[in-house]
Parts: structure tokens; sequence; C-alpha cells
């Protein structure tokens, strides 16, 4: 690891679940309006020798005095920078609605610089390519609208919405993260090594299977997909099956690549 790392990782991340010389990282990337605490409960979850880090986006919890960001560019470039300090163990992403975009576009930027191929990409509760059009606009939303919006979507805390104080914490961060949204664009040229694989619930308005399938665009490796009882945060009732599926799929792929090694040792 580099020498700097502990203090990228400090900035970008936390660290949910610490491993000594860990196997593997799952880094967790949060959804609209979210933090890196929402993936508090995920350190029961993982196994050992995974570590686990969650993305701490600017200007909410203990970075709330940082710019927020407004574009996918002020959050996704300064994240793969970070991401190249880890190159001591494989990196895996997850990344729940906006965190999905927020993943793929770290994941695609480090792909020429790691000297690790990333070992794999999940994406839960965001369409593919071709399908995340007509985002809404938040300069044209009042905050009644982008409330309603939120609360339709869940996964706030409620007291959020009714209290004055937490309101005027929270409303430009919502509006933040609804903007870089609303401008970024995932696009199918944009393919990654990595296999993806894809969440999402079956009650999510926003969702279907041929939306969901669109993830398979931008891999040239393998693409599953996984669907889920629920609306758009079905991950808050099925968060123990996401993370053994999560797993269960990385642990799969080693298992190929630690055969292909062999494969090509015996034919050398």
């Amino acid at each position: 690891m580099h020498a700097n790392a502990e203090k990228i990782i400090g900035q970008w991340f936390r660290v949910i679940k610490r491993q000594a010389n860990p196997e593997m990282r799952l880094i967790c990337f949060p959804h609209a309006g979210g933090s890196a605490s929402f993936f508090r409960s995920w350190a029961d979850l993982i196994p050992r020798g995974m570590e686990l880090l969650a993305v701490r986006y600017p200007g909410r919890e203990d970075r709330i005095l940082d710019p927020l960001a407004n574009t996918m560019a002020d959050v996704a470039s300064p994240l793969s920078q970070a991401c190249t300090a880890l190159d001591d163990a494989p990196l895996a992403f997850f990344g729940h609605s906006m965190g999905a975009a927020v993943a793929h576009d770290v994941a695609r930027r480090i792909d020429p610089l790691m000297t690790i191929r990333l070992a794999g990409l999940f994406v839960s509760g965001y369409a593919g390519p071709g399908y995340d059009q007509g985002r809404r606009d938040p300069s044209k939303l009042s905050d009644g609208d982008l409330i309603e919006d939120m609360q339709v979507l869940g996964g706030t805390d409620p007291d959020v919405f009714v209290k004055a104080e937490l309101k005027q914490l929270y409303l430009p961060i919502f509006r933040a993260d609804y903007q870089l949204i609303a401008r970024h664009r995932i696009s199918s040229a944009d393919i990654i090594n990595a296999p993806v694989v894809a969440y999402y619930g079956d009650h999510d308005e926003d969702l279907d299977e041929e939306s969901v399938s669109a993830w398979s665009t931008v891999t040239k490796s393998s693409f599953t997909a996984r669907r889920f009882s629920g609306g758009h945060f079905y991950l808050l009732d099925y968060s123990t099956d996401v993370v053994v599926d999560i797993c269960t799929n990385l642990r799969a792929g080693r298992k190929i690549k630690a055969a292909n090694s062999t494969d090509r040792s015996n034919h050398g």
C-alpha cells in the first residue's frame, strides 16, 4: 500500500470493517442523499478476509464542511485516484441508486490505472445505459417537490422531512445529488473488464428487467441480474441476501481466475 494510503482512505473512505492483510476489499457507494453510515450494518455480514469500506461523499456527516459535488467528475475523479492507493488487494464495488452510477464511473476510470483488475461491479436500483434519461432537473423542483420525491423513494430517516433544522441541512444535499444524476448519462462505450451483477426491486417504478439488463452492455466479462421483492429500497430488507450473493460471485470469480492461471502454467 502507498505511504499516503491511510490519509487517502481517511478522506474518501470510512472503514466499516477492518481486516489485516485483506484478501479482498469491498467498497460501497451510497445512494442520493445517503452517506457512508448507511452500510454500518454490513460489518456483521462480511466474511473473514474481506475488508469493507464505504465512500464518504463530501458535504455530509464528518465531511459536512466540504463543498457538495454537483457533477460526476467532482466525485468520481478524486475517488478513482483514491482507489489506486488500494493496490495491495483486489477491489470490488457495490453501489445503490446514485451510488451505482458513481461506482460505474469510478470503475471505468480506474480500469487502465490499477495493477490489480477490479473483481466485480455490483449495481443496485439503477437503470443501465439508454434507460437513465428523464431524470428530474432539481432546479425546477420546489423544496416540497424534492422532499416528496425522496419520501416516495424511501431510505431516508422520516425526521429529516419534519424537523426544520434537519430539512435545512439535508435539502442542499438532496438537490446536489439530484443535479449530479440529472447531468450524468451512463454510456455503453465506457466498457469495463470486470463482471457486472445488477440487483433491483420488482416494485421499483423506475426499473424493469429490460432497463436493468442494459447494464450488460458495459462489460467485456459476464453479466447477471437478480430481482428482489420490494421497491427502490428493497435493500433494507434483503441486505443479507445481497451481501451473500456478492461474496458468492467474488469467490466464484477468484476460483475461475486461479483455474485459468493453472491452465496457463500447465501449457506454458
